[in-house]
């Protein structure tokens, strides 16, 4: 079984939106640092969100007051809401887990990943 399995990604127009999602089966969620990170074709992956144990979040320019990161400890299931999509958001979205030993950050740095979830955006 993966350790951290990602859903919701699909194909939706632009200004609509989506809510992904990420079952962890090895990590605890709330012990850890968890995040959304995302690659489009030919760039490097860039982080998009963050929670920390404490429940502080933290978003990429690009994303904030459009992306909510939110986590259910009951289900250990991480999320990424997304809304008001743009073609520009279009890429393969990965969850992530990074020990609380360190400072959560956006940057891809220690982390574990899932496989991913595609999310494409059509104007």
């Amino acid at each position: 079984a993966q350790e951290l399995a990602e859903s919701g990604g699909d194909l939706v127009r632009e200004g609509g939106s989506l809510r992904l999602s990420c079952a962890a089966s090895a990590y605890t969620v709330s012990n850890y640092c968890m995040a959304w990170f995302r690659q489009a074709p030919g760039k490097e992956r860039e982080g998009v969100a963050t929670i920390t144990t404490a429940g502080r979040t933290s978003y990429a320019d690009s994303v904030k007051g459009r992306f909510t990161i939110s986590r259910d400890d009951a289900k250990n299931t991480l999320f990424l809401q997304m809304d008001s999509l743009t073609p520009e958001d279009t890429a393969m979205y990965y969850c992530a887990a990074r020990s609380a030993v360190w400072a959560c950050t956006l940057r891809n740095e220690l982390y574990s990943w899932g496989q991913g979830t595609q999310v494409t955006v059509s104007s």
